[in-house]
This record gives C-alpha cells, structure tokens and sequence, in this order.
C-alpha cells in the first residue's frame, strides 16, 4: 500500500490556465483538413473551422493556442495570409512534405479560430528570414486601433477593431531551424526585435517569449540570458523550452507508435521524465538572473514523437495516439503544476493529425484520442491553487537503466473550493493500493474518472471509443482518510469536497 498526503492548507502556487496550452503548425493536416477545410466545405464548419474539432477542443476549455509554428514560422511572411484568398501568394512548405500552401489559413483566420475556441492568442513571429519592419507591421496590424498603414490595412481586409495578441514568440528554435544563430548572436537580435513588438493596447502588455534551448542545452539558455541582461533586464517575459519524447532517443529511428513491447513502454516514460531534470536545470539558470522568477519557463512544444504512421507522407508527421501517450500527458501535466512557480506556459505538439494530437480527422470523420482524455481529466487543474502532496512510489521497470517511479500525482483547490487530485500508475502490470491522509480536512465527498487499458490501446475511426474517459467509484472515505486502488497503465481524477 502507497501512502499519499495532501495539505490544502499549504498552498505552493498558481497553476496558469496555459499550463495545458496547445501548438497548430502548417505542418501536415494540422491546419488544413484538421482545423480549416474552408467555408465551401462539406464538411460542417463555422466561418471555415470545423464544428466536430472546435466543439471537442472547447470541452478541454484550450487556454492559449500557439501559431504559425514552429519551424514554419521562420519561413512565414504575414501579408501572404491576408486579403482575399484568391490573391493570396502560394508557396512551397519547405520543412513539412514539400506540399503548397496557399495561405488560406492567415492572421484573420486563426484569430477566428481562437474567437471560437474562447482561448488567448500566441503568435510566433519571423525572425529567421523576416525584417524588424515585417514583424513590427504585424503587431500593428493585429493590434493598432488608431490611423496608421497597417490598422488602415486590417480594416480594408474587412476587420475594423483590433485584435488582442497575449503572446509574442521573437522567432523559434533559432539555435536550429530558425537561422543556426549562437546564443549570443540571438540574444542581441531579440534584443532588437523585441523592441518593435509595441504595446498598442493601454493596460494590455504583450507577453514577450525569447527562444530557449533544445532539451538539456543549458549553454544556450545562459548565454542569451547573459546577453540579455546586460545593461538592461525588462526585455523578457517568457523564455521557451522544447523537448520531445522519444522512445529510442535516435532522430532517425523513432520506433512505431502503436507496434512496440514492454522495454519500449518504460523507455518511453523513463525519456518524458527527464522532463523534470530540464526544468530544474534550466530553471536554476534563470534564478541566477531573474531570482524572483519573473521571467517564465514557456515549454511551447512537448510531447511524443514516433515514426509515422506507414504509408503517409514522411513530413507531415502522422501518428496514432495510444495509452502510452496519455500516460506520457498525464506525466508531462502533472510536473508542469508541480513547477507551476517557474513554468507559466506549456503547448503540446500538435493540436490536431500531427505527433501527439489530442484529434485525428479523416474526411469528415473525427476521433478523440487517448491524450484528449488526459487533458479533459486534468481541466479542472486550470486556474487552481497547487497544494502540497506527495505519494510513496518504488521504483519499476524491466532493466536497469530503465527504471521510473510507479506513481505521479498533482494536487490543486479549485476557486469553488473543490480539490482536484490526479494520478497516473506507470505499471503495465500492478496495480496499486493507495492510503490517502489529507491534513486537518475531512472529506464530505469524492468522485472520479479513469482512463485506462491495453499499453497500445487507441482509437480508430472504425472503433472511436476503444479507449475513453469512465466513471470511477472505488474510493472509500472514512473522515480526512480515503483508500482506493489505481489500476495498472492509467491515468486517474478525483474531485472531493472539502
């Protein structure tokens, strides 16, 4: 039996809704045919956005969705997605399959879709291949209420009022993708972008986010800190992070998304763990220049990454989705809320068709996917107080070197006063009896819902609920005490009154 404490009395901080953030790219069908099919579709959409997708993302109530990419964004020259679409510039995705784009999908469209989704908006600006003046022009476009070039342009293009802009990447993966800079070099140029990234809207600052490092690249985040900081520190709201799962650890063997064995299993959850030695790592990099951590850790792509599904293209990145992605969510979302003091803002990789997406489409089709369950299960996290917990956990595995804790949980008090407590069972074969103490607070009332199965268990559009969100009614509760068993390979919820 597992011996799991909960103090609510102890708060530890504030989980920001963007915590459960998500990521769109033009890459693959994430975008068109995941999102947009255009407003002469068959298939059912508001204003070109699918009714199916946007009504499954609104019940996970996304925060923040992160746009144009992504290495994409460095490629991306706004005024191609304005104006009537017919006269919009088609050109060629280089980083993702070679395909057309033809910019369809632009500033309008994707304030459209954030308007459906009631979530904020991030927007990733060029700085790989664009100008200060083209980033500049976007901002002024997208959030200028007055008389000047660029407002005059939005309201030509049918959008009289401004658009609030919450967040502002100043480029992505510019160590890599986004222009192959040294961190030096790119700090100074943020340094200079950041600049033109002006505040139209009084009382409403835009959230400046400098490109981080790659996984455990600890040089990079110093060094652009460094350089930022010198004479002179308000330049900097967020600062990103990226790391992907792989189950190999080699780019160019991934291993299957659904075809693989109980090794790759704990090497998979052994590989997103190492999520929690990054954010302390590069977290104690940035105490040494933002003590008060002012400065926020945006981890604006995670999650899995699998060769692709066969017979699809190479470059759009299609995976099916299994237990071992929810698991991996529920691992990855867990840790996000126990750093909630450093980490402000996390996005995964990708919202719909592309890694691990929490929708799949196929024509007019669509399934939700074991990762959509995760995060509808972890919602209630969004906008809470996390509290002090912990869960005795033995170490499991079928090697070593492989080895992971069989327990991760989070905790957090809801503004209704509610407690929410999730927890994930990492074991492909045992399940686990908790005791549960909560200090000083009897529990009226809990109930909950699991997710759980087979460990490459998923979803198919000829069988879309193979793997599902259930009821979960096994808690005993006796005074400030409950017990419960949590299956093997789950991820569970539980919401008790206090």
């Amino acid at each position: 039996m597992a011996l799991f404490y909960v103090n609510p009395n102890v708060k530890k901080g504030h989980i920001n809704p963007e915590l459960q953030g998500h990521f769109s790219e033009h890459l693959g069908r994430c975008i068109y045919e995941g999102i947009y099919v255009g407003e002469d579709s068959p298939v059912p959409n508001v204003n070109g956005m699918r009714t199916d997708v946007v009504e499954a993302l609104k019940e996970l109530h996304v925060p923040v969705l992160r746009w144009p990419g992504g290495c994409f964004a460095d490629e991306y020259h706004w005024k191609d997605g304005i104006g009537p679409k017919e006269r919009r510039k088609k050109m060629i995705n280089t980083h993702w399959g070679g395909v057309v784009e033809d910019n369809s999908f632009g500033t309008h469209e994707f304030m459209e879709l954030c308007r459906q989704l009631g979530c904020k908006t991030y927007i990733n600006g060029n700085l790989g291949s664009g100008t200060v003046q083209e980033m500049s022009e976007w901002v002024e476009y997208m959030t200028f209420e007055g008389v000047s070039p660029m407002a005059d342009l939005r309201k030509e293009n049918g959008h009289e009022q401004s658009w609030t802009v919450d967040y502002f990447g100043v480029g992505n993966e510019s160590w890599g993708c986004g222009g192959n800079m040294r961190p030096e070099y790119y700090g100074d140029i943020y340094r200079r972008y950041q600049t033109y990234v002006r505040n139209y809207k009084s009382g409403k600052e835009i959230y400046k986010i400098a490109c981080g490092a790659n996984a455990d690249d600890y040089h990079w985040t110093d060094k652009v800190l460094e350089t930022v900081f010198d004479h002179g520190s308000g330049f900097m709201s967020g600062m990103s992070l990226h790391y992907y799962t792989i189950p190999t650890g080699d780019w160019g063997v991934k291993g299957s998304a659904l075809d693989f064995d109980e090794k790759t299993w704990y090497r998979t959850l052994k590989a997103t763990l190492k999520m929690e030695e990054l954010i302390k790592r590069h977290g104690a990099i940035m105490d040494q220049y933002d003590p008060e951590k002012k400065i926020g850790m945006v981890i604006d792509e995670w999650g899995t990454w699998y060769d692709v599904e066969p017979g699809t293209n190479p470059g759009f990145l299609y995976q099916q989705n299994t237990m071992r992605d929810a698991l991996v969510a529920g691992i990855n979302l867990n840790l996000f809320n126990k750093h909630c003091d450093r980490v402000q803002m996390a996005n995964i990789a990708q919202m719909v068709n592309v890694l691990q997406a929490v929708l799949l489409t196929e024509g007019d089709k669509m399934i939700k996917t074991p990762t959509w369950y995760a995060f509808h299960m972890y919602r209630d996290h969004q906008d809470g107080e996390l509290v002090e917990s912990s869960v005795e956990t033995r170490q499991i595995g079928l090697e070593d070197g492989y080895q992971v804790p069989n327990l991760t949980e989070s905790v957090s008090v809801a503004k209704d006063g509610k407690l929410h407590v999730t927890m994930t069972n990492l074991s492909l074969t045992e399940s686990e009896r908790i005791q549960g103490f909560f200090a000083e607070t009897p529990i009226k009332s809990i109930k909950g819902t699991i997710l759980t199965g087979a460990m490459n268990a998923h979803n198919t559009f000829e069988a879309p609920d193979q793997v599902q969100e259930t009821a979960f009614d096994g808690v005993d509760v006796h005074g400030n005490q409950v017990e419960f068993t949590i299956p093997a390979c789950s991820v569970l919820h539980l919401e008790a009154e206090i």
